[in-house]
């Protein structure tokens, strides 16, 4: 085992990910995420003030892994400085696949076959998107155990007909038997959580071409009975969309309180209300404020004073005025809201945005260096 990790008081587990490797599946545009994603490749955008693909990283090395491959067709340039800075913080080896083509969920594991299929070792598969607590220890020992071909991760839900949902065999708790894409009637509520552990056999099963590890990989090791799957304990969020982040702020806030996290600011705060407030210590905070439930606050925010914050994120360098109200929102990097404005109903701002004073915005999405000096009174993209 590599570095500061190597002393974890859970060493049988921690032992079956020696040398281990990861592929994160980082893809393309991010279209889903603008503004924000004009400006930073979404794997980078701060979520819980961590980047995203922190949470991960971070994850997989605490967890053991050595080695992680990020299947990129986007700027993978301008990720490197920061990934240069995480394999010597979690000493472990990144590796940039690029594609030249998008080649959907499964090509990229094929494209990265020479790093996957090294050893006879199994690897780790997650979608960068997805945040929650992530069990690698438990879900490796797991699969060891079964020694079948794959295992993916699968979480409850409680509209599964919007999803495709998992069902097992019959008689078997965690043998797949067949995936029911958007169901009418009820036939499970476990959907595929986006994070699997595969034996580098899989490999085999793919071609070097844009192919759906979903529609195309996993349906022929279910004909086999190869494939198992794991329930995850605790939250779950895909945070691809301006929607699902926020929801998956609230959810990553909620953990962290459940766990105690000193991370968090104290609940007790005289501007603090409802409690699950993150807040960098470099932000300011002005007088007679109301912060919370649900807010995170990054690094140089500077919040004036009479300000209401609920289940918002203010990214980095951004500031809101007096006396602002804004809920449900996503605040850009470096932007300005002005005294008396009301932002709510998902809108997100990109970089450098800025709302006048005593503006209304309703579920704006408003691409980076605008200035808004009218009201937004129904949700729309503002070019």
């Amino acid at each position: 085992m590599k570095g500061k990790f190597a002393h974890s008081p859970d060493n049988y587990r921690l032992s079956l990910l020696t040398q281990c490797t990861a592929l994160i599946l980082v893809g393309g545009f991010g279209t889903r995420l603008r503004p924000l994603t004009l400006t930073l490749p979404k794997p980078l955008v701060e979520f819980g003030n961590k980047r995203m693909i922190l949470h991960q990283i971070e994850a997989l090395a605490e967890a053991g892994v050595t080695d992680i491959v990020l299947a990129v067709n986007y700027r993978p340039e301008v990720m490197e400085k920061y990934l240069a800075e995480y394999e010597e913080r979690f000493n472990v080896k990144i590796t940039f696949s690029i594609e030249t083509e998008p080649l959907g969920t499964a090509g990229p594991l094929k494209l990265a076959e020479e790093i996957l299929g090294k050893d006879d070792a199994p690897f780790f598969v997650l979608n960068s998107d997805v945040i929650c607590d992530y069990p690698f220890a438990d879900l490796a020992a797991f699969h060891k155990a079964h020694g079948d071909e794959g295992t993916i991760i699968v979480t409850k839900v409680e509209e599964p007909s919007k999803y495709g949902v998992v069902v097992h065999k019959p008689n078997h708790a965690s043998r797949i038997d067949r995936f029911v894409e958007k169901p009418v009637e009820f036939v499970g509520n476990r959907i595929n959580a986006g994070i699997y552990i595969l034996n580098p056999s899989v490999l085999k099963r793919i071609e070097l071409r844009p192919t759906s590890i979903e529609q195309e990989t996993f349906p022929a090791i279910c004909a086999d009975g190869l494939l198992h799957s794991f329930d995850l304990e605790g939250f779950w969020m895909d945070v691809g969309q301006p929607k699902d982040f926020l929801s998956g702020t609230c959810l990553y806030l909620s953990s962290l309180t459940k766990k105690g996290s000193k991370l968090l600011t104290p609940p007790n705060t005289p501007y603090v209300h409802g409690g699950n407030v993150l807040i960098d210590p470099s932000a300011k905070i002005g007088k007679n404020c109301r912060i919370g439930p649900n807010v995170t606050i990054g690094p140089d925010v500077v919040v004036g004073d009479g300000v209401r914050l609920q289940r918002c994120v203010l990214l980095s360098g951004s500031k809101v005025k007096d006396h602002a109200w804004v809920k449900s929102t996503i605040v850009g990097w470096n932007s300005t809201i002005g005294k008396w404005a009301r932002l709510e109903n998902v809108s997100v701002l990109g970089d450098d945005v800025t709302i006048g004073d005593e503006i209304y915005v309703n579920g704006g999405s408003i691409l980076p260096h605008k200035s808004i000096k009218v009201n937004v009174d129904v949700p729309s993209i503002i070019m």
